[in-house]
């Protein structure tokens, strides 16, 4: 297996997982739960710990695909440097969020404010990763690229 095979299989876990670790936060928070916030702690770790391997395994699958006619450069670059914003936030999420786990378990009275402070930069981090997938998706998947004719169209459109 490839790095470019372990970057496309990764690289959905800090997507669904963050925002998943947002719902299982809102789940804790609602009813009280501290068991539910640890599991949502946990779930915000390994989303860390798989952006940071998505990230590793980038620039691996940058050069599997850096001379495939149809991929932009602009597009690869533009995906990793929002790569990189992603696994900073995903990183704090990640620490916060084992340092939210360290509150839960001490019974803290810092639970509730640990755990909202917790739930707001997951769901940043969320918007962010998610951008970050967007455009890895339009590097191989023309069909979501909104602001560009596809690489195979010719002519303006207005019937020449």
């Amino acid at each position: 297996m490839s790095e470019t095979h372990i970057h496309l299989l990764i690289t959905h876990l800090p997507i669904f997982g963050s925002i998943l670790g947002a719902f299982v936060l809102i789940h804790g928070i609602w009813n009280k739960s501290n068991a539910t916030l640890v599991a949502a702690y946990n779930v915000l770790i390994v989303s860390a710990i798989g952006a940071g391997i998505a990230y590793a395994t980038g620039e691996g699958a940058e050069e599997a695909v850096e001379h495939i006619q149809g991929v932009s450069k602009n597009v690869v670059e533009e995906h990793a440097e929002s790569a990189l914003i992603s696994l900073i936030a995903l990183i704090v999420v990640g620490c916060i969020s084992l340092i939210g786990l360290f509150v839960t378990l001490k019974q803290s009275s810092l639970i509730r404010p640990f755990s909202i402070a917790i739930l707001f930069a997951s769901l940043i981090a969320f918007g962010l990763v998610a951008r970050t997938g967007y455009l890895g998706g339009q590097i191989r998947h023309t069909e979501i690229i909104t602001n560009a004719a596809a690489p195979n169209e010719k002519g303006g459109g207005d019937g020449d």
